[in-house]
Parts: C-alpha cells; sequence; structure tokens
C-alpha cells in the first residue's frame, strides 16, 4: 500500500488488512482482533496493522467511537511467543524493531482523540490486558479473566501493566497482579476497578452499544480534549519508562533466563 497524500480516511476493503478485522458503522469503528487460532496473540503484522487502523479512525470524522474486540474466545494473550521464539530470541536487534511496532500501536490506540471502548469477549493475558488499559472504558464477559505471565516466561510487562496497573487499581493489587502471575476474574477486575464493567456473554454488546451510544452524542472536540487531559498519569509513566524498557526487554532475549523459559513453554504448549 502506497502511503497516503492526505490525512484522509479510506474505506475498510482498501487497507486490505488481514490480522485484524476493520469495520466501520458510523458512528463506530470496531477492530477486531482476528487470529483465533492462537487466540489473538499479536505478532508484528498485528500490531503493525492495528496501527493503522486507529490511524484511519482518528482521520475519520464520522466515526465517534472505536471499539477494540477479539474473534473467538479469547479477546488478546498478548504477544505471539512462538513467533518470538523463531525471531527474537538471541536476537536483541530484532526484538528491539518489534517492540517499536507495540510501541506504536499503543500509542496510536491511546492518542486517537476519540473514545474508545474495550469489549473483551474472552481472556485478556499479558499485552492483552495492557491493550483492553489503553481504552477508555472496558466491558469484559464475567466468566473471563485477566492475567499477567511474564515473570513466568521471562518478559518484565513493561508495555503498558508495569506503568498503568498502579493507576487503575493502586500499588499494591498491581504488584499482586504482577508477581503472582494468578487469574484476576472479571468480576474482581471490576470490582478493583480495572474494567467497568462484568457481564454475562448474552449481554456483552449491549453494554457496548450502551455506552457508543452515550459517547456518540458528546461534543468530539471536547471530548477529545479532555481524554487528552485524562491521558496525564498514563502518558507520564508510559513516556518515563517504555523507551528504557524497549532496550533492556531487548538485551534480556540474550539471556538464558527469557530463552529457557519461552522454549519451555513452547514445549509445554505442544505437548
Amino acid at each position: 500500500m502506497t502511503e497516503p497524500t492526505h490525512p484522509s480516511p479510506s474505506s475498510s476493503d482498501e487497507l486490505g488488512f488481514e490480522s485484524i478485522v476493520y469495520e466501520k458503522a458510523p458512528p463506530r469503528a470496531t477492530i477486531t482482533l482476528n487470529r483465533p487460532e492462537v487466540l489473538n496473540a499479536f505478532d508484528f503484522r498485528m500490531l503493525r496493522e492495528l496501527a493503522r487502523a486507529c490511524e484511519d479512525a482518528s482521520w475519520d470524522d464520522e466515526i465517534r467511537v472505536v471499539v477494540l474486540t477479539g474473534a473467538g474466545r479469547a479477546f488478546c494473550v498478548g504477544a505471539d511467543l512462538k513467533s518470538w521464539a523463531a525471531d527474537y530470541l538471541g536476537n536483541p536487534k530484532e526484538y528491539w524493531k518489534w517492540f517499536g511496532a507495540f510501541k506504536d500501536a499503543h500509542d496510536r490506540l491511546r492518542e486517537i482523540g476519540k473514545p474508545t471502548v474495550a469489549r473483551i469477549n474472552g481472556i485478556a493475558v499479558g499485552g492483552g490486558n495492557e491493550l483492553q488499559m489503553a481504552c477508555d472504558l472496558a466491558v469484559m464477559v464475567e466468566d473471563a479473566f485477566i492475567r499477567h505471565v511474564g515473570l513466568e516466561h521471562g518478559s518484565v510487562p513493561a508495555g503498558g501493566a508495569t506503568q498503568w496497573l498502579p493507576v487503575f487499581v493502586g500499588d499494591r493489587r498491581a504488584r499482586e497482579i504482577i508477581m503472582l502471575c494468578e487469574e484476576l476474574p472479571a468480576a474482581k477486575a471490576a470490582e478493583w476497578g480495572l474494567i467497568n464493567r462484568a457481564v454475562p456473554a448474552t449481554e456483552l454488546d449491549a453494554a457496548v452499544d450502551e455506552y457508543v451510544e452515550k459517547l456518540a452524542t458528546k461534543l468530539p472536540q471536547t471530548t477529545r480534549y479532555a481524554k487528552q487531559q485524562l491521558n496525564f498519569w498514563r502518558d507520564l509513566s508510559w513516556h518515563e519508562t517504555v523507551n528504557h524498557a524497549r532496550d533492556w526487554l531487548a538485551l534480556s532475549m540474550l539471556g538464558d533466563e527469557a530463552q529457557e523459559a519461552v522454549k519451555a513453554f513452547l514445549k509445554r504448549s505442544s505437548s
């Protein structure tokens, strides 16, 4: 695809995405992470496509709200460790490039200038939780859970979790989520303020629709600036740490701990 000459939106078909589904039905745009065979784990292509879809939605004045969701039974389980093992373990130069795509997708989503709603249709693990935290509001099916497993897989969750969980749930609870690597049920995630609502699966779309309808009636420029102000603590913690994390995590791909942990996980997953 050639680069656009102006900040003008395109039709979904023109963009030709493969790892996400991007649909526009004004006033809503929906971005669906679409790798259900790996529980929507993101690879480099998905991250690039997510960033481009967010850019397009930000340019489209008919779009007032963006919904982020997943295909199949999961919202997102974070990075695709199989592609990590193939392409990035022991290769910090390539990992640094990959993390740049991760950072860009996050920035595009957080700075989209419009309200965003995470429609969490299933489990949100690792980077999946970080993606939903980058959204403004979140509704989750009540039989799903949130979990961070980086400390078991050799990857510090510094792509949003270490920065934002203390803002969302407080310091002690953030440490519990990151350090214990235990499942956080949807109901408790709502009680702790990590999501807005936990609902039965049959009520998920109605709850998302309610948020979309209410958000779409608000003045777009005023809403955009309110969002920018509300992003202050997220942006401060993110920009103070993420580039350091990018370099440290890249170098950690050389270490025995990360390599052995990822290989052990993939061995368990294939057995």
